[in-house]
């Protein structure tokens, strides 16, 4: 892999990432749908994509629905999926509990169908309150509908000083309608009701990696995902590629700003980017080019000279700002850069 820790522009790859690649992890929220519809171009280019020959596995920290819902959804959408090719954090945190507990243990689980199904499937029996004898708490996002008696039940056991795991910490979720609040905000309720600090498995954390090599066996994969700190920094934290997506909940002046560990390999409109190459961003003295692009650094802002593909502007602009911030945030301004570009 040409993971680079000290990573300072967007890598370029000659190959069409689906032949460069054997497997795509990809992240479903604001990659393949949004509120329960295909994002632009996602079944054509998944489609493509498996034709070639490239395996395609869903990971997701969205742990309200199980395996074979999610599958069925895909496959409903036109992308056809088996249960086995979809890993979510609930499977994470279910086998990060079994490995602490023994088999039979009751455990209290704060969220959805998919996160009970896990916990049954590593022998583990969920339960619904703090006097139902649990001997951990699991919390796991359980959707819109989640009462406030929830996050209280799980509050009680966890203030006796039941261990307490979380399947993710995402504070946000994408939907048709917007932006909603994710696992990561219950969490917080009961981390300020209790003081304490749960055990997290999913994205970027190693858990949520290690259960996903586990059970693709992929050789050669990429990270697809529209978030800088679970989808990028989780394939960081791997040691792999990753490609990141403007479907989802990054802007580019999120990605300018993004420190080492959420710096993506590759940046790309959507899911198309995944059955082409990825052009070469070329340093040239202090400037940074790719294709009609040439972005550098004057004064205390970024400056963008050229024309052609917006894309290739905003890497072209990546590659200024990281080489800029070094290990640092960038804290440039970007604004006048990114108007001309219009995204």
């Amino acid at each position: 892999m040409s993971h680079q820790q000290d990573r300072v522009r967007p890598s370029g790859s000659a190959t069409a990432l689906n032949e460069a690649y054997d497997t795509a992890l990809l992240d479903l929220d604001g990659v393949v749908y949004a509120g329960g519809e295909a994002i632009v171009h996602a079944v054509d280019s998944l489609a493509a994509a498996r034709a070639g020959g490239m395996h395609l596995a869903y990971v997701t920290n969205n742990a309200l629905r199980t395996p074979d819902a999610v599958a069925e959804h895909l496959t409903e959408l036109g992308v056809p999926a088996e249960p086995s090719d979809v890993i979510t954090s609930a499977q994470a945190v279910a086998r990060l509990v079994a490995d602490q507990l023994p088999s039979g243990a009751r455990v209290l689980a704060i969220g959805g169908e998919g996160l009970r199904v896990a916990l049954r499937e590593r022998g583990l029996e969920p339960v619904e309150s703090a006097d139902d004898d649990p001997a951990a708490v699991v919390q796991g996002y359980g959707g819109p509908d989640m009462t406030w008696g929830r996050f209280a039940e799980a509050s009680y056991a966890v203030r006796r000083g039941l261990p307490w795991f979380a399947s993710n910490t995402d504070l946000t979720i994408p939907g048709a309608r917007g932006i909603a609040p994710g696992n990561g905000a219950a969490v917080e309720v009961v981390r300020i009701a209790t003081g304490a600090e749960p055990q997290v498995a999913g994205k970027p954390l190693p858990p949520m990696h290690r259960e996903t090599v586990l059970r693709t066996g992929a050789q050669r994969p990429i990270v697809v995902g529209d978030r800088l700190d679970t989808d990028i920094e989780g394939a960081f934290n791997g040691g792999v590629d990753s490609l990141l997506v403007l479907t989802g909940v990054t802007d580019a002046a999120q990605i300018l700003a993004a420190p080492p560990e959420h710096r993506p390999t590759y940046v790309d409109r959507d899911l198309r980017g995944l059955l082409t190459g990825q052009p070469e961003v070329t340093p040239d003295m202090d400037a940074y080019r790719c294709g009609g692009w040439t972005a550098l650094v004057r004064g205390d802002a970024l400056a963008l000279e050229g024309e052609g593909d917006a894309l290739d502007g905003l890497r072209a602009l990546c590659a200024a700002a990281w080489a800029f911030a070094g290990a640092g945030v960038c804290g440039l301004d970007a604004g006048k850069a990114l108007a001309s570009l219009q995204l």
